[in-house]
């Protein structure tokens, strides 16, 4: 199985566990004398089976991350925390330019005027960079989720 596939997987099965949970939480009581819709039991059962399933899943994606390499000194794990961070720095830079970018919507001169305290050109230019950089780190991950093969269990 591909990285990919196991993904695919692992987040099937995440959906499978909140159906499961929204169904027990629909039988976990009846009116005295009814019966419920669906056993009760059988779903808490089918619920810890997706459970053992899904962390079996993302042990075996977890290895496979911190072992596979997509440039030397780079595992797919590390690219992963880049990705994530670069994103955070991203949307942090975009807004900071956003705020400092000053719009004078003074009606009189005794209204109070605002001035930037940082370069706001530049750092969206710095955003933009990140963006790209993100957007280029993920291509490569994504790809190496398609080529990569899943570590076997342990």
């Amino acid at each position: 199985m591909k990285l990919a596939e196991a993904l695919v997987l692992r987040a099937d099965t995440q959906k499978r566990i909140v159906d499961l949970r929204k169904r027990l939480s629909l039988v976990a009581r009846v009116q005295e004398g009814d019966r419920p819709a669906e056993d009760p039991q059988a779903l808490l059962a089918e619920m810890d089976r997706a459970l053992d399933d899904l962390t079996r899943l993302i042990q075996r994606i977890n290895r496979t991350n911190a072992s596979v390499e997509l440039e030397p000194g780079l595992t797919i794990a590390d690219a992963l925390a880049l990705r994530d961070t670069l994103g955070t720095r991203h949307t942090a830079y975009r807004e900071l330019a956003q705020r400092a970018t000053v719009t004078q919507d003074r009606y009189s001169k005794s209204e109070v005027r605002f001035e930037s305290t940082v370069d706001a050109g530049a750092l969206q230019q710095a955003a933009d960079r990140m963006a790209r950089d993100r957007r280029d780190l993920d291509t490569r991950i994504q790809a190496a989720n398609w080529t990569v093969d899943l570590i076997e269990s342990v």
